[in-house]
């Protein structure tokens, strides 16, 4: 490469001059197009000119959890709002990601319908849109072996939440024309896996979603790209990514994952089949593990959320679960959505363990694990594990995560 200085002709040089100007000629300082290294004084040097693609500050270091090659956890001690940025909602798949080219991609519907119908992604985007802010959330969103040392986003990350874009499914069953007599229908997806699940007829003519966008953009491929069932309330497994067809019957399919995997042993010989809502629960998230607190007030906070409608009450404990006290909902309050609660608090150097429980508009009351437990019985499956967590203060203000007197499935 020469060392020779551009002259004004070349055409490289002219590009660079132009993009200058346009940049109002911040860069004749020499500054635009560094990168975001930190100065002593950033009033007294242009800062960089804009970009195609928004990225986040160095110094916001947010990142998933992945864990087992097929999940990774939301950090959600480290998000603010409800609203969970798409790269960092959690992922969980059966078979990988499958890399799909919209404009091949359909969804078939078929069945007990009038009309066998197929749709194109572009087909999708010609019927009137609805979208829905909601949680997802893993059925299996609980670590029961966590130790001290744990955060949120280790302890069950597995939820996450969205403004979902789509196509209401009732409008396509429209469409189709649904006969008589159907109760259910089979969804399944384009993955490795070829997952599927029963969904009740009920439900895809309630508030099923065939969403083709996820906070105003079309998904992330590990989220479903180009289409995807949302069942807003329902265990995530339900919500079948990557749809590619839908199939109207008058009974349940019985197929591999939903009975190998999401029928729930309960002990006792008994089982729970079709347990999709997710039951109410909440979690702290500020302060926890690896905060360590200075003496004098702070600020509790944490999220709740239930399948079954609106939270509307969420009660901190400051000493371990003897005594309760109403924290404030932080608006909106949308059903089957996190909702945030805060609470002040002042910490004097005495131990403390924190705690929440959330209510939902049915009056069901988030369980102690005890209590979940001998609901359960002995030999219940790990899912919809929703039990009262807490987090203990240390006298040197550490805040550890306190781990449940867990009784492990036989």
């Amino acid at each position: 490469m020469s060392d020779e200085p551009r002259t004004p002709k070349d055409p490289t040089r002219r590009r660079v001059l132009a993009a200058l100007a346009g940049a109002g000629g911040l860069a004749l300082t020499g500054r635009a197009g560094a990168d975001d290294s930190p100065t002593a004084d950033p009033t007294k040097i242009p800062g960089r000119p804009p970009s195609s693609l928004g990225g986040r500050s160095p110094h916001a270091r947010l990142e998933r959890l992945s864990a087992f090659g097929s999940i990774s956890g939301t950090p959600l001690q480290d998000l603010h709002g409800t609203i969970t940025p798409s790269d960092l909602h959690f992922e969980r798949h059966h078979a990988g990601i499958p890399a799909i080219d919209p404009a091949h991609h359909e969804l078939l519907i078929h069945g007990m319908v009038e009309r066998p119908l197929k749709f194109s992604t572009a087909d999708l985007l010609r019927f009137p849109a609805v979208s829905r802010i909601a949680f997802l959330e893993c059925s299996g969103n609980l670590r029961v072996d966590a130790g001290e040392e744990t955060t949120p986003q280790f302890l069950c990350g597995l939820t996450s939440q969205s403004e979902w874009t789509g196509v209401a499914l009732v409008t396509l069953l429209r469409e189709a024309g649904v006969k008589p007599g159907a109760k259910w229908l089979l969804a399944e997806g384009s993955d490795a896996a070829v997952m599927t699940r029963s969904i009740p007829i009920e439900k895809a003519q309630d508030d099923s979603i065939v969403a083709y966008a996820q906070n105003g953009e079309p998904l992330r491929p590990a989220q479903g790209f180009p289409i995807r069932l949302f069942n807003p309330g329902w265990e995530g497994n339900s919500s079948v990514k990557w749809l590619r067809r839908i199939e109207v019957s008058d009974r349940p399919f019985m197929t591999r994952e939903e009975t190998s995997k999401y029928t729930e042993p309960i002990g006792n010989g008994r089982v729970r089949q079709f347990s999709f809502t997710m039951d109410a629960r909440s979690v702290i998230t500020t302060p926890t593990y690896p905060a360590v607190l200075e003496r004098g007030w702070h600020e509790l906070r944490g999220i709740a959320w239930s399948g079954r409608g609106r939270i509307t009450r969420v009660e901190v404990s400051l000493d371990g679960g003897k005594r309760w006290q109403a924290a404030r909902l932080a608006g909106p309050v949308l059903p089957k959505a996190h909702t945030r609660f805060t609470l002040p608090f002042r910490f004097d150097g005495a131990p403390m363990e924190l705690s929440s429980r959330a209510i939902d508009e049915t009056g069901y009351v988030q369980p102690t694990v005890r209590q979940l437990l001998d609901a359960r019985g002995p030999g219940a499956a790990l899912y919809h594990l929703n039990p009262i967590v807490g987090w203990a203060v240390e006298g040197d203000g550490r805040v550890l995560y306190k781990p449940l007197a867990w009784r492990a499935p036989s």
